[in-house]
């Protein structure tokens, strides 16, 4: 792609080098603004929770010019997905390729595709990328945010810009500092994140199972590294006394609320098993997203819940919307007004799908960690409604949003 010349003064600062910051970076490149992406760590070689790729995210890196690039990341295509309820398999439902096209959900590494797509955008004169750089403070000059302070592995730094992009996660520096109002939903429920080595059944074909059951639910895919993840939905503050009882004693747990070809497999490999650790499950959002030269996307504007694996997707939905508006805007001249006008359609354009996505969230924790006759009444229906809701795929009236997103968002600069 030819890089439009761009105007003095059109400097972007990006926080946070996760997907929607670096995939806005990149639009930003790619259409000649002036962009530094400042990332904490060195690398990206560290464990993520949120890998799943829907075709809601998967058409992004199509609509960016990343797809063929993309495809050599590691990555495995999911194929099926089963449910289990107390046990035994209630449903099993084929992700046909020809429901998806290429868009075909996959689990796919993190750092791999970070660093794809940081390679990418390193190929643009306008773009450039400071490692273990920490973001400690936001300068202000006017009553408008002109930059940040962070440290640097050489000392103090102030990097400056006409606009601050905060993409620097859950814990985001750009969120608090900015002093964003935010309202948090109350999550009833952990997760341990775990790995054993891959079973037979997942080598013969790749299916994403997920149990339900007594108060529980575990979920089971095969990973890019050739590892079965697990992810055990818990209540929350359990994981404490689990941790206690030693690996073998969570390991025993986990096997007695699964089928019993993989509860035998968690047990022969127990001591295979990776270290678990916690996610202590988060869903809130900034209810202003915007200050005078800066804007928050990505989980810096709104941490999701795992159901539905939707965190990684509409964080790079909000980097199509966000180029859309700003880009105009920088190379008219980069005017703070306009600028600000921008940041303030972005939030008018995404949070609709945000709010509506994390309402539909926050109701199946409510059936699935309560142990009672009516929630296991309910979850003796789960099985057909979902089964039937995923095979229609995008006529499926759940399964479409989660899968496709609620809105349209399509690049248009």
């Amino acid at each position: 792609m030819e890089v439009p010349r761009a105007s003095p003064g059109r400097q972007v600062i990006v926080v946070g080098a996760g997907p929607a910051g670096v995939a806005l970076a990149l639009l930003f490149a790619q259409r000649g603004i002036e962009v530094t992406l400042l990332e904490r760590h060195t690398d990206f070689a560290r464990e993520f929770r949120g890998e799943v790729l829907l075709p809601g995210g998967l058409d992004v890196l199509d609509q960016i010019g990343v797809w063929v690039p993309f495809e050599t990341v590691d990555q495995v295509k999911l194929e099926a997905f089963e449910l289990y309820v107390n046990g035994s398999r209630r449903a099993r439902v084929a992700l046909d390729p020809a429901l998806f096209g290429k868009l075909a959900p996959r689990w796919v590494s993190q750092p791999a595709l970070l660093e794809m797509l940081v390679a990418r955008a390193s190929a643009f004169p306008n773009f450039r990328i400071e490692r273990a750089v920490t973001v400690r403070a936001l300068l202000q000059q006017g009553g408008r945010h002109v930059g940040v302070r962070a440290l640097t592995e050489n000392g103090e730094r102030e990097f400056r810009g006409d606009l601050v992009i905060g993409a620097d996660g859950r814990s985001s520096v750009v969120r608090r500092r900015a002093g964003l109002p935010e309202r948090q939903d109350p999550m009833p429920m952990d997760v341990v994140w775990c790995k054993v080595p891959l079973p037979e059944y997942a080598r013969l074909d790749k299916p994403f199972r997920g149990y339900l059951g007594h108060g529980h639910l575990l979920l089971a895919a095969p990973v890019h590294d050739g590892m079965l993840q697990i992810a055990w939905v818990i209540r929350k503050g359990a994981f404490g006394e689990l941790r206690e009882r030693g690996m073998t004693a969570c390991i025993e747990e986990m096997a007695k609320h699964v089928s019993p070809d993989l509860a035998d497999h968690l047990r022969r490999h127990a001591g295979n098993a990776v270290q678990p650790f916690l996610l202590s499950v988060v869903s809130d959002r900034a209810l202003e997203w915007s200050r005078p030269g800066l804007l928050v996307i990505g989980d810096a504007a709104h941490t999701m819940s795992p159901v539905g694996a939707q965190g990684i997707n509409i964080a790079l939905r909000d980097a199509i919307v966000a180029a859309n508006h700003l880009v105009p805007a920088l190379r008219a001249g980069a005017d703070p007004a306009a600028i600000d006008a921008a940041a303030r359609a972005v939030q008018a354009e995404r949070e609709p799908e945000v709010i509506e996505i994390q309402r539909i969230q926050a109701g199946p924790p409510r059936v699935i960690l309560r142990d009672t006759w009516w929630a296991q009444l309910a979850l003796q229906i789960v099985p057909i409604l979902l089964s039937s809701d995923i095979a229609r795929a995008r006529n499926g009236v759940l399964f479409r949003r989660f899968a496709f997103g609620i809105t349209e968002v399509k690049l248009a600069v």
